[in-house]
């Protein structure tokens, strides 16, 4: 037994799921520019301690005796 549908309630149904569909791509959005900016952020970071960093600071085999065992 099938129930008739009412194109009207159904017109309705649509628009609701199309609202809350357009709300969680503005979400979606507002999250990823976020990440866009902190990725930016990041990356500048980066460029400024590699340049603080001396020259050849991180090119050469470390010492392993300037290294402190895991347990201090």
């Amino acid at each position: 037994m099938t129930v008739p549908v009412d194109p009207e309630q159904r017109l309705i149904d649509l628009e609701i799921k199309l609202g809350l569909a357009d709300d969680m791509l503005d979400q979606l959005n507002q999250a990823l520019f976020r990440q866009q900016q902190q990725i930016d952020r990041l990356q500048r970071e980066v460029a400024e301690l590699r340049q603080q960093m001396p020259e050849g600071a991180g090119a050469g085999p470390r010492n392993p005796s300037d290294e402190l065992p895991p347990h201090y």
